[in-house]
């Protein structure tokens, strides 16, 4: 079917009492296993590009550097290759950014064919997020493209987002934030962290979201709030990255255990990146191990060389330079270089498929209402 906004997928989140899991994919290949895996499931799907994520699938390899042009290339790849696999699927598939840095950063994913966005305005004091956060409600439901915001700060690092220290959202803030953007979600700061050194044995302060949708009831809010920073970071999977020569040290995540607890607290949607990223070069480097002429082969030998140079490092995209065109457009997916892209679709699957039964999602899908853009533009027309 084709992509759907965000909206209705975290309404049928709210009414059933499930958590909803967004996955991040930097390739191709991600997104196709992502919905493959969620399909298996009969999930809804939420696939997740970072702002730098497009800036990466425009062919920018130092994607920290990425201009907004090569941004608006990267969002059309990402959003060309999700629709293809979408459109050949039962299940509804939204397409989000997450973390949007600025309002021309929204504006580029929203016309590259992103049916949701985000938009971070969270290090901005309170009044001048709420005015950013507001453009960008305003521009995106013109189109029927849902929008999420965040209010509070979390600790630790992801792409162009970090911060040293964490902020935690205020209920009555997260209140008034609603009730002046019109948001469709909030993602809001009770704990969590962003990167993969979470810290041991985490606990989420569950009483902020079961505060915040307490109030959002008795106001009569509609919404659903978000839980960034959520990677659970498997150590089965950091131990068999060290023991295949890596060196991935102080790497925890938040329990599965602490993020079911906050479902019935109000949490709706669950944003995942880090797992997938370990599961994958894993994959990656028990490939090399097991097939070590790969390491001199033309086409994938420079995969090698960068896993090898870059032992500490556990994203992806650190190491797939020297098969972009596969990355960005699926072409080339063949001989040796389909080997690489069938270990990303294998840890991909390994990563999601736990979390989408964790999460509760699986069998959802059915109860989600269709809805396409031009639904919601009309329904956010009449709410207004």
């Amino acid at each position: 079917m084709p992509l759907v906004p965000l909206r209705p997928v975290l309404d049928a989140t709210v009414k059933y009492g499930y958590a909803q899991g967004a996955f991040n994919v930097n390739a191709v290949a991600q997104a196709e296993a992502v919905i493959a895996v969620h399909e298996m499931f009969r999930s809804p799907a939420i696939l997740q590009g970072a702002d730098l994520a497009n800036a990466f699938m425009g062919g920018r390899v130092d994607f920290a550097n990425g201009t907004l042009e090569d941004k608006k290339k990267g969002a059309r790849n990402i959003a060309e290759a999700v629709k293809k696999f979408a459109e050949q699927s039962p299940i509804p598939v939204v397409l989000h950014l997450d973390h949007g840095k600025n309002f021309d950063s929204c504006v580029a994913a929203i016309e590259g064919g992103y049916t949701s966005v985000m938009i971070d305005g969270s290090a901005l004091p309170f009044e001048e997020n709420v005015e950013l956060t507001r453009e960008v409600v305003k521009y995106a439901h013109a189109r029927g493209v849902s929008v999420e915001g965040e209010l509070g700060v979390l600790a630790g690092v992801e792409d162009h987002v970090f911060a040293a220290n964490s902020t935690y959202t205020n209920p009555l803030s997260a209140i008034e934030f609603f009730k002046k953007t019109g948001v469709d979600a909030l993602a809001i700061s009770y704990g969590t962290m962003h990167g993969a050194s979470k810290g041991k044995d985490v606990k989420l302060r569950k009483e902020i979201p079961i505060a915040i949708k307490e109030c959002m009831n008795h106001e009569g809010i509609q919404g659903a709030l978000v839980s960034h920073g959520s990677s659970t970071v498997p150590q089965y999977i950091v131990n068999e990255i060290n023991a295949l020569g890596g060196n991935i040290q102080n790497a925890y995540g938040i329990s599965k255990e602490e993020l079911k607890a906050a479902i019935p607290c109000g949490i709706g949607k669950i944003n995942v990146d880090t797992d997938i990223r370990l599961a994958v070069t894993r994959n990656f480097r028990e490939l090399f191990r097991d097939h070590p002429e790969l390491k001199e082969d033309a086409r994938v030998g420079g995969v090698w060389k960068l896993l090898d140079e870059k032992r500490d490092a556990f994203d992806p995209r650190a190491f797939l330079a020297p098969i972009m065109d596969t990355v960005m457009y699926g072409t080339g997916d063949e001989g040796a270089v389909a080997l690489i892209t069938d270990a990303m679709r294998r840890g991909v699957k390994e990563a999601v498929g736990t979390l989408i039964v964790e999460f509760g999602s699986y069998g959802k899908a059915p109860l989600v209402e269709p809805a396409t853009l031009e639904d919601m533009a009309a329904r956010y027309a009449k709410e207004g």
